[in-house]
């Protein structure tokens, strides 16, 4: 009898033994799931952070723009001096950079792209239309290698032909690249430039006013 219960004993004692190796070696994969998962959701989150930076730093480049070969090419020839009168209006602009962008808004509080010009040239006693689409009907249409500081760029922003932003050229490059200085509706006033691709695509035609 007494053998008997000794070895009902040591079963149950095995049994409980192998119920706590089954938790342990089950705890312990579960944990291990748990770091893996842990471990991968924080590396795409740091892989996602620096495409992000990446992507940042590129869009607010403001130097001279590496023209892509697939893009149009929309120099200009223009290597002279500028009138003081221009000079003026480019001042002008200059002094809203980092102003953000406000729809209908046409003062330091905030400038859609219209508003912005018909403003700066405002200041310069010369009136603008309000609207894009009327700005460019305003003066004389110019080819694209003509371009010089102040006048007017005109862009499809939606595709099509239909006038949707304006922006006022600010310098030609030493190879011809354009800047211009507008406002964005992601970044305010800033300055571009045709070699940009999205700028470049949408691009329509230039107006001179002056």
């Amino acid at each position: 009898m007494a053998l008997l219960f000794l070895a009902f004993k040591f079963y149950i004692c095995s049994i409980i033994d192998s119920k706590r190796m089954s938790m342990t070696v089950l705890f312990q994969g579960n944990f291990r799931t748990k770091q893996l998962i842990g471990l991968l959701i924080v590396s795409s989150f740091a892989v996602s952070c620096g495409s992000s930076k990446n992507v940042t730093a590129k869009k607010n480049t403001t130097n001279t723009v590496a023209k892509n070969e697939n893009l149009r090419k929309l120099d200009s020839k223009f290597d002279g001096k500028v009138s003081k009168s221009i000079d003026d209006i480019l001042k002008d602009a200059e002094k809203y950079l980092g102003t953000p962008y406000k729809f209908a808004g046409n003062s330091s509080a905030g400038f859609d792209c219209s508003g912005f010009t018909s403003k700066v040239f405002e200041e310069n006693d010369f009136k603008l239309p309000r609207r894009s689409a009327d700005q460019a009907e305003a003066g004389q249409k110019i080819d694209i290698k003509d371009v010089k500081p102040g006048d007017l760029l005109f862009f499809a922003t939606a595709g099509g032909t239909r006038v949707s932003h304006v922006g006022i050229v600010h310098d030609i490059g030493s190879d011809g690249e354009v800047k211009f200085i507008h406002a964005s509706t992601t970044k305010g006033v800033i300055i571009s430039s045709l070699n940009e691709k999205y700028w470049n695509k949408a691009y329509l035609h230039a107006q001179r006013v002056l």
